[in-house]
């Protein structure tokens, strides 16, 4: 987790009913809960590097929100949902994403910066204040970076990495990781340069660092560890190279 995106949620104030999920533990379900959606093992050492904490505060966290009651852990330590669980880390990523859907669609926050503000904003809302969310943006399928809406009961796709396509062909960029999110610098870097969900790249050489791509006319340089951030669909051979 970025300086930035860990001072934001330390900063909130919680709830006063000690039942609610602190800022930090939010985090995680979110994390956990994205980890899972992926159908990737959700284990410390990845929720320490998307995180970006180390080991030790990822043991304590888990075992703090084990003895809540919010997640399990079996004999290999990778952690699942309660029941309980999964739906508190649904409610929170739907408040999430739908508070993202609100900054861009009504109040015109830059694509790049609504996950910083909505990482503010979600664990203070006023009952009234989500009310008049939901009933504003309630009926949004994904959040502005194309992560689905809890809830929206949309089927699944986009579930092929633009590191796993092929040289020379199209892709159409449907989300962009939540991942991506921790760093606010990336989102610029990508919103910048029109990779943002619906956008069609066409995927063009290796480089040393990672791959080529283009978008419209312009060409650049993906990183791989970014290009497993960019989710979306194969559409079939680049034309016109």
């Amino acid at each position: 987790m970025s300086h930035s995106t860990n001072h934001a949620r330390a900063s909130v104030r919680r709830s006063p009913n000690s039942q609610e999920p602190t800022p930090v533990e939010r985090a995680y379900l979110e994390v956990i809960y994205d980890l899972a959606w992926r159908e990737e093992p959700v284990i410390a050492a990845r929720l320490a590097r998307w995180l970006r904490v180390s080991a030790p505060t990822v043991t304590d966290m888990v075992q703090r929100m084990e003895r809540k009651g919010y997640i399990t852990r079996d004999r290999h330590n990778a952690i699942t949902f309660t029941t309980p669980g999964q739906a508190l880390a649904e409610q929170v990523v739907r408040r999430h994403r739908l508070v993202e859907r609100f900054l861009y669609d009504v109040l015109g926050i830059p694509w790049h910066l609504v996950h910083q503000e909505a990482v503010r904003l979600e664990p203070v809302l006023s009952p009234m204040m989500e009310e008049r969310i939901e009933a504003l943006v309630g009926t949004a399928t994904a959040c502005p970076h194309g992560n689905p809406i809890p809830g929206s009961h949309v089927a699944r796709r986009g579930m092929l990495r633009l590191d796993q396509v092929s040289r020379d062909t199209e892709f159409l960029l449907t989300r962009v990781d939540e991942e991506a999110g921790e760093d606010p610098c990336l989102f610029q870097w990508l919103w910048m340069r029109g990779l943002v969900p619906d956008t069609t790249i066409t995927r063009l050489d290796d480089s040393p660092e990672g791959m080529v791509v283009q978008v419209g006319p312009r060409r650049y340089e993906v990183a791989e560890p970014v290009a497993r951030m960019l989710w979306g669909e194969q559409l079939g051979p680049a034309s016109g190279r």
